[in-house]
């Protein structure tokens, strides 16, 4: 009784585009969010050492860098999928008065 995660056919080329735009944007969310994390860390820890204080804008800087991160993984993540998925006009409904008018 054993499943196989494998699929039972070959694989779909058609999705071979999206699934790598998923990949990519995956892949700079995380170096992006690696590179504001450790700049954060360096710049505090120099400041630090600068300044002569405890390690205050070590902890300051690295807890901000979490808000501003958040805010750059929304932004990278929406402009990805504005750029897989255009926006396309959306169909409206005709209004009821515009109906009866093309009745008659």
């Amino acid at each position: 009784m054993s499943i196989s995660n494998q699929p039972s056919g070959p694989p779909n080329k058609s999705q071979a585009g999206p699934n790598l735009a998923v990949y990519s944007v995956g892949g700079q969310i995380g170096c992006a969010t690696l590179i504001i994390v450790l700049v954060s860390l360096f710049a505090g820890i120099g400041l630090d050492k600068l300044l002569g204080t405890k390690p205050i804008f070590t902890i300051i800087f690295t807890l901000g860098s979490a808000p501003f991160s958040l805010f750059l993984t929304y932004k990278l993540a929406m402009r990805a999928v504005n750029s897989i998925n255009p926006n396309k006009p959306v169909a409206t409904q005709p209004k009821p008065v515009e109906e009866e008018e093309k009745r008659e």
